[in-house]
């Protein structure tokens, strides 16, 4: 009778990306002690945009995001049940609840102080920034968190060039900066910038990111099919907190 071999960790749909998910274990770790929910939610999506840009296709990206929750599940430290808060909070749609019971299961793991603050983000003023004709819209939204106050004040900041395909997609701290930076651009005639009916940012920054082309990596040609240019691969790190915060939006 054949011994049977011990199994080397949860059973995966990609198990070549075992060592990968096992590196997020590890670095997940350090979650807990970030700050707040603004930079907890910024590490997850630079996560996910790592999986996302590696993925050939939607299915293998949704493949991968599933057997990341079932190594974070069979984790069971603070770091991976964090990992798991945030993933339900702000991860892509179809994984948000799987990640959701994950964490819940996970009660015995000390829970990160901002936990309960993940995703509950409100929309503020928004802005449109316009540099010249070939710069495309730079949409600017600021946000809050609940019963925050102006502690957690951010922004996305998401330019759109011909056919509003997404070129540059981050999430500003420092909001303030930012907007003082643009106000004196304005007085320099080097822009215009001017208020943005949110509900409008909404539309178009929901039909960008979430239609977004995958396989960009910086001068890559158009989709071979669709004709639509890939999203930039600088994009990646922040585009699942941007489509998160336009889902947002009215």
């Amino acid at each position: 009778m054949s011994a049977t071999r011990p199994s080397a960790g949860p059973g995966l749909m990609l198990p070549g990306l075992r060592e990968v998910y096992a590196a997020f274990v590890r670095e997940a770790d350090a979650l807990p002690a970030l700050p707040g929910p603004l930079e907890a939610e910024v590490w997850t999506s630079a996560r996910l945009g790592a999986l996302e840009s590696a993925a050939p296709h939607a299915q293998a990206r949704r493949a991968a995001l599933a057997d990341l929750i079932t190594c974070l599940r069979a984790a069971a430290t603070p770091g991976a049940r964090a990992f798991l808060a945030a993933l339900a909070a702000i991860g892509p749609v179809e994984g948000r609840g799987a990640a959701g019971r994950a964490a819940e299961g996970l009660g015995d793991a000390a829970a990160a102080p901002w936990e309960g603050s993940l995703g509950r983000a409100v929309p503020g003023q928004a802005w449109l920034i316009q540099e010249g004709p070939l710069d495309g819209d730079r949409l600017i939204c600021e946000f809050r968190y609940e019963d925050a106050g102006t502690r957690g004040l951010h922004a996305t900041a998401v330019r759109l060039g011909h056919g509003d395909v997404p070129s540059e997609v981050v999430i500003v701290g420092d909001v303030p900066a930012l907007m003082a930076a643009a106000r004196q651009a304005m007085r320099a005639e080097l822009c215009v910038v001017q208020p943005y009916d949110p509900a409008a940012v909404g539309r178009r920054l929901r039909a960008a990111l979430n239609n977004a082309e995958p396989g960009g990596r910086g001068g890559s040609s158009p989709h071979k099919e669709t004709g639509s240019e890939p999203l930039p691969e600088a994009c990646y790190p922040a585009v699942a907190l941007a489509r998160h915060r336009a889902g947002l939006l009215p």
